[in-house]
C-alpha cells in the first residue's frame, strides 16, 4: 500500500513539474496582465506576505519538489530491508522531501537574488553625474538625456531645473530624479 502512495506522489509531482515547464513556456503570459496580490503579479511567488520578488516556500514549484522527492525517496527507502516498514520509510521520505524542497528553494532564491537588482539604488546614484542632451529641452518642457552607468548607455526624459531651454549635444549634470523624470542643469 505505501509503495503505491510513494509511486503516486512521485508520478504526480513529476507530471506536475513537467506540465508546468512545458505549458508555462508554450502558453506563457499570453498577453494577459494578471495580478496576484502580495506577489508583485507573479504566481510563482506563492503565498508570502513579504511582497518582495522571489520564490515562496509555498510556491507550486517548491511543493511539487517536495511531493516528487517524498515519492522518490519513499520508493527507495521501501526497497531497503532495514527501512521497508512504513514507520521507517515514511519519516525518512518526509525528511528527504523537506531537504530537497529546501535545497530547491535556496537555489531559486540565490538565482533570483543574483538576477534581480533594485533600480532605485542605481537611479539614486546618478545625482551629480554628467549626461548629454540628445533631444533638446524646450523652455519649461521635457527633452531627453543620455548617460552611462555601469558601462551601459541609458536615456531618460529630462527637465531643466530652472525651466530654461537646453540645446541638443550640451553636457548637463543630473541634479535629482523624481519618479522617471530627471532634472538637470548646465554642467
Amino acid at each position: 500500500m505505501e509503495f503505491t502512495i510513494y509511486l503516486i506522489c512521485l508520478g504526480v509531482g513529476f507530471v506536475f513539474t513537467l506540465f508546468s515547464a512545458i505549458f508555462g513556456h508554450i502558453f506563457g503570459h499570453g498577453g494577459h496582465d494578471g495580478h496576484v496580490d502580495g506577489s508583485g503579479g507573479h504566481a510563482e511567488a506563492g503565498i508570502d506576505s513579504s511582497d518582495m520578488p522571489g520564490v515562496s516556500a509555498f510556491s507550486p514549484t517548491i511543493i511539487s519538489s517536495f511531493i516528487t522527492a517524498f515519492g522518490g525517496f519513499g520508493i527507495i527507502f521501501h526497497q531497503i530491508p532495514a527501512t521497508h516498514n512504513p514507520w521507517a520509510s515514511a519519516p525518512l521520505a518526509v525528511v528527504s522531501g523537506l531537504l530537497v524542497a529546501a535545497g530547491v528553494l535556496w537555489l531559486l532564491r540565490q538565482l533570483f537574488s543574483k538576477t534581480q537588482s533594485s533600480s532605485e539604488s542605481k537611479v539614486g546614484s546618478l545625482v551629480g553625474q554628467v549626461a548629454t542632451i540628445i533631444t533638446p529641452i524646450p523652455e519649461n518642457g521635457v527633452g531627453e538625456i543620455a548617460y552611462v552607468q555601469g558601462g551601459t548607455r541609458y536615456s531618460a526624459p529630462a527637465r531643466e531645473e530652472r525651466g530654461t531651454s537646453v540645446p541638443a549635444g550640451k553636457p548637463v549634470k543630473i541634479t535629482r530624479v523624481v519618479g522617471t523624470q530627471f532634472y538637470v542643469e548646465a554642467a
